[in-house]
């Protein structure tokens, strides 16, 4: 094999980016995974359409116990820089929701173009291959893959987290970096349904399936505004997956089920217009009917007529409608969470070049290091962003 450069351990977002772009300075590149395909989670992601960027991403999207990390990364290769990417291509893509994009087709086309991208004659890469060892050279590093030996000058580390096992996600990447001296953040699941406590799930799961808009907010007094939805193990949903990020176990989280809207007010309003209309019929023509009668069966709602209703009934509903206080049995853990919280410590990595502090030649980029973007396409774009500090910051041989 020619002399290497750089090894790249994983061919997943970052990974394949920043080989492309490590090629393009004609860098003799080797990107090495153990999966059977390129991408594996891309293709998966954004229910198979890949929400590739946000409009709006800037380091304040961003969750890590070194906030300013990022900035330097997000602020050189912009979201703008990666949809122009995906201009070139002429990939069809489109705006959901709050400045996330998503590819019309699918995330195959992000996968191709990255393949594109990365289709030069000095990038090479290589599916199905285990790494098992790592070692220090004077002259760089040595990597056991299936068996046999590899030198190289540079190695990048883009394993990502410990998100969706089933896809090939493994704590290697961090084993590797403590082998190399750095610290770990402790690392758990984020962007993850919530699991509920029995009683309250049992009377839930009668609503599995359904949609609401509300605001959620954490304990520490975050907040997201956007869609909660039942499911038979208890809360999912975008406010429910971006406030998991914020939650810590034993704690509640507060749900406003009528955002728009002031309850009593409205309540007030219906009592003298309607008197003679039931409570539950009233609530529902602003909240599901099924949901109205589970918070009923849990003695949330009183059955009555609104003519019946007290000023002291109407503050009560008020506050249980707008300060719903639900606490979360658990998460549904790695097997579900789009990313994973914590990881290799940035304090210990350069944010200009995303090399390690501790050991020369040595790079992480991507979702293996403590930076955690919100739901709407921030983890691609740091996948992107801290692909591109690295690629262009590689050194040539002296």
């Amino acid at each position: 094999m020619r002399n290497i450069d750089v090894i790249i351990l994983g061919a997943g977002a970052a990974g394949l980016f920043c080989a492309s772009l490590a090629g393009k300075r004609g860098l003799n590149t080797l990107v090495l995974d153990n999966g059977k395909k390129l991408g594996r989670k891309i293709l998966m992601s954004g229910g198979g359409r890949c929400n590739f960027t946000n409009m709006y991403a800037d380091h304040n999207n961003y969750l890590s116990t070194n906030p300013h990390f990022c900035k330097s990364a997000l602020a050189r290769y912009t979201q703008w820089d990666f949809i122009e990417l995906v201009g070139k291509y002429q990939i069809p893509y489109h705006e959901k929701t709050l400045g996330q994009l998503f590819c019309d087709n699918s995330a195959q086309d992000i996968v191709d173009m990255l393949k594109s991208e990365c289709d030069q004659p000095n990038v090479t890469i290589k599916l199905r291959s285990e790494v098992t060892q790592v070692d220090k050279t004077d002259d760089g590093y040595v990597v056991t893959v299936n068996g046999d030996q590899v030198s190289t000058r540079l190695l990048v580390v883009a394993t990502g987290g410990l998100s969706m096992p089933g896809l090939g996600a493994t704590p290697f990447g961090y084993r590797l970096a403590e082998q190399f001296g750095h610290s770990i953040i402790p690392t758990r699941a984020a962007l993850v349904p919530f699991t509920l406590h029995k009683p309250l799930l049992e009377a839930l799961q009668a609503l599995s399936g359904v949609s609401v808009a509300a605001t959620v907010t954490s304990a520490s007094g975050v907040l997201f505004k956007e869609n909660i939805l039942f499911t038979h193990r208890g809360l999912s949903g975008p406010a429910i997956l971006q406030i998991s990020n914020y939650w810590q176990p034993g704690e509640y989280v507060s749900i406003n089920l009528l955002p728009d809207l002031s309850l009593g007010e409205f309540l007030t309003n219906e009592k003298q217009q309607r008197p003679n209309q039931s409570l539950k019929n009233t609530l529902a023509t602003l909240l599901p009917k099924r949901l109205i009668e589970v918070l009923q069966q849990l003695g949330q709602i009183p059955d009555c007529p609104l003519k019946q209703l007290t000023h002291a009934q109407i503050d009560a509903l008020d506050n249980v409608l707008h300060n719903w206080q639900v606490q979360p049995n658990g998460t549904e853990g790695y097997r579900t969470a789009e990313v994973t919280l914590g990881g290799v410590d940035t304090h210990e990595i350069s944010s200009k070049t995303m090399e390690s502090l501790k050991s020369s030649g040595l790079y992480f980029i991507g979702e293996v290091m403590d930076v955690t973007g919100w739901l709407g396409g921030y983890n691609f774009q740091w996948a992107w962003s801290s692909a591109s500090a690295c690629a262009e910051n590689l050194p040539h041989q002296a």
